[in-house]
């Protein structure tokens, strides 16, 4: 039986390990923490509940794929319900507006408020649009083959590649779409779904609302961390074996072949060997005494956002609040300078809340409610983080205070926080970044580093920080395009 070593315990990493485990690969995945999951984890504290990463679930047929690739039913072991309301919106002028699941009852509300129900249909008709011409090729498949590129569905998106609109970014898209700035807004902030600036990044990012839109956004039951619990029981049913505490020192080469890895100075034979981890650290701390193999291009590439992240125990329940809420900024485009260009955090940042108990009530005590206050933040090169940390969290507490027109300061009761630096000790993510690289270029989507090692035989990769991108959907159709490299 063919062995494989899994760098990782990451989503990307446990769908690999699962996919391989079906094709007969004895597989085992070495994690450097005591637990699994990567940034898909859970923070328990003072009685209050937390998902401590992602918190929105789309494509849920990707994750009950892996359940019938092992021959059971995926309804019997994870269960998910379709959310009414996707996000509610709240603006500085005081106007709010609720995104429904429903499109046509989206567009009527989006009509009543702005008057631009058409205008919102002909964008969701784009991003549908969009998503035709590049998922197959270019989210389902290696783009280091060239086979990929001899399909209908290549020649396909060739034949169309105009309207892919990779030629304007998303906010000159968006701006054309809307004459509105809450709907540019709304539209423009898709491209911190994988944490890019939608002044600079392509309008083909467009594509990212037709996912939530058209193919729903979920609420898993039991939370967001039982899509990690339940595809960990899933592996190990396989016969996968998780190796906690085992952090890896090192990928063993032998005639430019991944021949096995290093842990704690044992060295663990291995076929073949996957790195869940974020591919420049693979590098520079797994390959570091190989430099000539290094794709400096690629590694030098500009990292996505990153975040920080409160997670507030609050002692009032707001009945306005919903699952997923946006506080946008009164500035968008200020916003965005100043995490990219500036590389600090404007004082009107756009917040996001989660809050997992308006769906599951024991995340909080009664009569309370736990939330996941985050907003996009650049990636760590050495700032004053205590002082950004710091000031972020008075002006979020105004805003939202502002907003809700009650004192929000006085009813947090509990409090952890997240930020760039925690996020990559804890996560392995070069400079904290959440999705690898940027999309802040036309071609960035071309420039990911692939799935496996041009250089290294018997080398390869997955998860967020290589091909097809960031968040949970695309680091389970990195595993996808992994298991079927290896054949």
């Amino acid at each position: 039986m063919p062995k494989a070593s899994i760098i990782g315990a990451g989503i990307g990493g446990i769908a690999t390990a699962i996919r391989l485990a079906v094709k007969g690969y004895s597989v085992e995945v070495f994690e450097a923490n005591d637990y699994p999951g990567g940034k898909l984890t859970e923070i328990q504290q003072d009685g209050f509940r937390f998902d401590a990463g992602p918190s929105l679930l789309t494509m849920p047929q990707y994750i009950d794929e892996l359940f019938r690739l092992a021959g059971k039913d995926p309804s019997r072991f994870f269960s998910y319900q379709r959310l009414y309301i996707i996000c509610k919106y709240f603006y500085e002028d005081g106007s709010r507006i609720t995104a429904y699941a429903d499109e046509e009852k989206f567009i009527n509300k989006v009509n009543q408020i702005t008057g631009e129900g058409k205008a919102l249909r002909q964008y969701i008709y784009k991003s549908s649009r969009i998503y035709e011409l590049t998922n197959q090729i270019f989210l389902q498949r290696s783009l280091d083959q060239p086979k990929t590129f001899f399909t209908w569905d290549a020649f396909k998106s060739l034949l169309h590649f105009g309207e892919i609109d990779t030629f304007r970014t998303m906010h000159q898209a968006n701006n054309q779409f809307f004459t509105d700035k809450r709907l540019q807004q709304y539209a423009d902030r898709y491209a911190t779904y994988n944490g890019s600036n939608p002044y600079q990044a392509p309008a083909t990012l467009n594509v990212i609302p037709h996912l939530e839109q058209h193919f729903g956004a979920y609420f898993p039951k039991g939370g967001m961390y039982q899509i990690t619990n339940c595809l960990v029981e899933l592996a190990k049913s396989l016969g996968v074996k998780f190796r906690y505490r085992s952090k890896v020192d090192e990928i063993v080469l032998r005639d430019k072949k991944a021949v096995g890895i290093k842990v704690n100075g044992a060295i663990i034979d291995a076929d073949i060997v996957i790195s869940n981890m974020d591919v420049w650290f693979t590098y520079h701390k797994l390959l570091v005494q190989y430099p000539k193999y290094q794709p400096k291009k690629i590694l030098s590439q500009e990292r996505s956002s990153s975040a920080l992240i409160f997670y507030w125990g609050i002692k009032k329940q707001f009945p306005e609040l919903d699952l997923h809420n946006i506080f946008f900024s009164s500035d968008y485009k200020a916003e965005f300078e100043y995490m990219w260009k500036k590389q600090t955090i404007y004082h009107d940042p756009t917040v996001y809340i989660n809050i997992t108990s308006k769906f599951k009530p024991d995340d909080a005590p009664p009569d309370c409610e736990n939330w996941f206050v985050m907003i996009n933040v650049p990636a760590n090169k050495g700032q004053n983080w205590d002082k950004f940390i710091a000031d972020a969290r008075g002006n979020i507490i105004k805003k939202l205070s502002r907003i809700l027109q009650v004192g929000i300061a006085e009813l947090i009761v509990s409090e952890s926080i997240l930020d760039p630096r925690s996020i990559e000790s804890r996560t392995s993510s070069y400079q904290g970044s959440i999705y690898g690289t940027s999309s802040n270029s036309r071609y960035a989507a071309f420039l990911r580093h692939a799935n496996r090692s041009s250089k290294i035989k018997n080398l390869y990769f997955c998860g967020g920080s290589v091909h097809p991108g960031g968040g949970i959907p695309l680091c389970l159709l990195s595993a996808k395009i992994v298991s079927e490299l290896i054949g």
